[in-house]
């Protein structure tokens, strides 16, 4: 992993305040041509905000900046963008009412007069298809028709097509987080490729074994600072966790083995066979279990969870509910966050019965919930009446967790819910979801992480629509999900 040396980007001592919060105290960062850069911090540590002021969309408080070894008084976004800077962020930008030609064309404004679209969809097209062989989206496919998987490809593909202007910088936050192990191994691969063609990029993640293998550098962030930086060979995942402050997990023991032998005999609570299921298989689930929906992304996971929910309140032959249900949505965007409400309105939504007081709904009891679940599961806010907005968008899925946990539901349905979290907060989560499991509550639990799957008592892997295996624990790893979600194909 060589890169060229010459310095791109220095930034130094950069403040940036948000009334009397701090989003970075004196934050210090450097970027070399041709060099990969890891940054990795739990939620909050100022990633996310450093990036925005690497992009010039948000000006700093204080702080130097240096661009091609020239010192830069003011830096906007149309500085960024003659640079060649490209972003991914965690929330997408697309804009879902266009099709995926129309949205290459937005940031490319060279592609003009007839034909525009023609070019427009070629570049997109010809760009995923370096990418993320066999990607199955179409020029002319509108942004809001495709899953959440293939947005994310999109996006990541207009950030490195390349019309008048080369991509220099490509900033990616969480570009594996809607994706499966062998789409986000696709990605990483390109991003070598990029990086040893001379472009550079910054790689944001919590899934460390990614910015561990695909990053030259690695820079940690805790408090708005960087704490530490050095040469990714210098790093291991312990060291990482470390320097961000956490504790490494220990594996489930002998403990967790008893408690899976005693669920067995424990009554079925959901039975659902997919839709696209040609033999007899279904997906069943007792109480108190985890059960992990496996396989590639957008064959069928998300869908089971939807039809699951809807029995709830409409049984049907192929699918039986015998017990409320809540969604934790991964897509918080499109069916997660109210964005027009408070944290507290949107964490108490999903409990209206029991914050009801006489015939009215209680504020004092509403408080006394989002309260206690902002500090259960630790939501970074000075108060719960702010909007859901003002959060971190792992921070947001938190509330989105605790809406679910603090309702009546005995069936927690979660699609993907850790997108964007940082790693100490899924260590807590985890806990917690096992804790609520002894409790006898149960969790169907789609993730394109292979390493959450060993949270679960068993997993099902999904191919076009329908089960093709079932893995238990001890089987639940990368190369047996990879095999079984590739198993038969030509």
């Amino acid at each position: 992993m060589k890169h060229t040396g010459a310095s791109l980007i220095d930034l130094t001592g950069i403040e940036k305040s948000y009334g009397a919060v701090r989003a970075l105290d004196g934050a210090d960062f450097s970027l070399s041509a041709g060099e990969c850069v890891g940054v990795v911090g739990h939620n909050g540590a100022g990633k996310s905000t450093l990036m925005h002021v690497l992009n010039g969309g948000v000006a700093p408080d204080r702080g130097g900046f240096v661009v091609d070894g020239e010192e830069r008084r003011h830096w906007s976004s149309a500085g960024a963008r003659a640079l060649g800077l490209r972003c991914v962020f965690q929330e997408l930008s697309l804009c879902p009412n266009l099709t995926v030609a129309e949205n290459a064309r937005v940031v490319h404004p060279a592609i003009q007069g007839f034909g525009w679209r023609s070019r427009a969809g070629r570049l997109i097209l010809d760009t995923l298809d370096e990418i993320f062989p066999g990607h199955g989206v179409k020029a002319n496919d509108l942004v809001q028709d495709l899953t959440i998987g293939r947005r994310q490809m999109v996006e990541i593909a207009r950030a490195f097509s390349v019309s008048d202007t080369p991509a220099r910088l490509v900033i990616l936050d969480e570009p594996t987080s809607s994706l499966d192990a062998h789409t986000a191994g696709q990605l990483l691969a390109h991003v070598r490729r990029s990086v040893e063609s001379g472009a550079s990029c910054i790689l944001i993640s919590h899934i460390l074994g990614e910015v561990l293998s695909a990053c030259d550098r690695i820079v940690v962030m805790r408090d708005g600072k960087a704490v530490m930086a050095d040469v990714a060979r210098n790093f291991d995942r312990a060291k990482l966790v470390g320097a961000m402050g956490g504790i490494e997990p220990e594996a489930p023991g002998a403990q967790a083995a008893s408690s899976i032998a005693a669920r067995r005999e424990t009554p079925v609570v959901v039975r659902v066979r997919p839709d696209r299921q040609a033999d007899q298989r279904e997906l069943v689930a007792r109480e108190g279990e985890i059960v992990g929906l496996a396989g590639l992304a957008g064959h069928g996971q998300t869908d089971l969870l939807l039809a699951t929910f809807a029995a709830a309140s409409h049984p049907r032959a192929s699918a039986t509910v015998s017990a409320p249900v809540a969604l934790v949505a991964g897509d918080r965007q499109s069916d997660g966050v109210f964005p027009g409400w408070s944290i507290a309105h949107n964490i108490g939504v999903r409990s209206l019965k029991q914050l009801r007081s006489g015939a009215l709904l209680s504020l004092r009891l509403e408080d006394e919930l989002a309260n206690g679940w902002r500090e259960r599961i630790k939501i970074r806010t000075p108060d719960v009446h702010n909007n859901i907005l003002s959060l971190s968008g792992g921070n947001q899925q938190k509330a989105l967790f605790a809406r679910a946990l603090a309702s009546d539901a005995r069936i927690m349905l979660m699609d993907d819910p850790m997108r964007g979290v940082d790693f100490n907060t899924k260590l807590e989560v985890y806990d917690l979801i096992r804790a609520e499991a002894e409790r006898g509550r149960t969790f169907l639990w789609y993730t394109t992480e292979v390493e959450e799957l060993k949270n679960c008592d068993r997993a099902y892997v999904f191919r076009n629509g329908a089960i093709v295996a079932e893995l238990m624990r001890d089987e639940l790893n990368e190369e047996q999900v990879i095999h079984s979600s590739f198993a038969g194909v030509a």
